[in-house]
């Protein structure tokens, strides 16, 4: 399974909470972003996160000077992080969850950031769908059996088909089980 550090960009463009907000869209517009991490002020502090999105909703929809305005009077912070060890399938559930677009990735320090299109183009997730949750398939799969054996009677082809189903599913998680051990 490919993990957050597998997929995230490593170069990342921060931007002080004490900057002006026309400072963060000038770095935007040259670097091509649409987010820039906040800087923290101290080893203790936590990240923060300014979006396009925060800089039309909270500054320009309201007819505020990004010139006067600060950064860190309209940043997300803390903002939600990325364990670099995440794996793909969890941090875009993570996304859905939260509503987020993007996240650092982090361990100790910044590391880098991790955002949607980094899941979309550099992730194996259509090559390699990976089933996170297989035992709510067994049970799933355990259901159908018994309504099918019910059904069908216990000793008809579709019972033991229905069977073999959970079986290999079984198998299945017990080989991953083995294989993270």
């Amino acid at each position: 399974m490919m993990q957050a550090k597998d997929i995230m960009t490593k170069e990342v463009v921060t931007v002080s909470g004490s900057a002006t907000v026309a400072e963060a869209v000038k770095l935007m517009k040259e670097k091509g972003l649409r987010a820039l991490i906040v800087e923290r002020r101290h080893d203790n502090d936590p990240y923060g996160m300014v979006t396009e999105t925060d800089i039309v909703y909270k500054v320009a929809a309201h007819g505020k000077d990004p010139k006067e305005m600060r950064v860190y009077e309209i940043m997300t912070k803390p903002c939600i992080v990325v364990n670099p060890e995440l794996g793909v399938e969890y941090v875009a559930r993570l996304f859905a969850n939260t509503r987020i677009r993007r996240a650092p990735v982090i361990e100790g320090k910044l590391l880098g950031v991790v955002s949607i299109s980094d899941i979309m183009t550099k992730s194996d997730f259509v090559e390699k769908p990976t089933r996170i949750y297989i035992e709510d398939e067994i049970e799933v799969a355990r259901i159908d059996a018994r309504a099918i054996c019910e059904r069908e009677g216990a000793t008809s082809k579709k019972c033991a088909a229905a069977w073999d189903v959970v079986e290999e599913l079984q198998a299945l998680a017990a080989d991953k089980r083995s294989t993270k051990v």
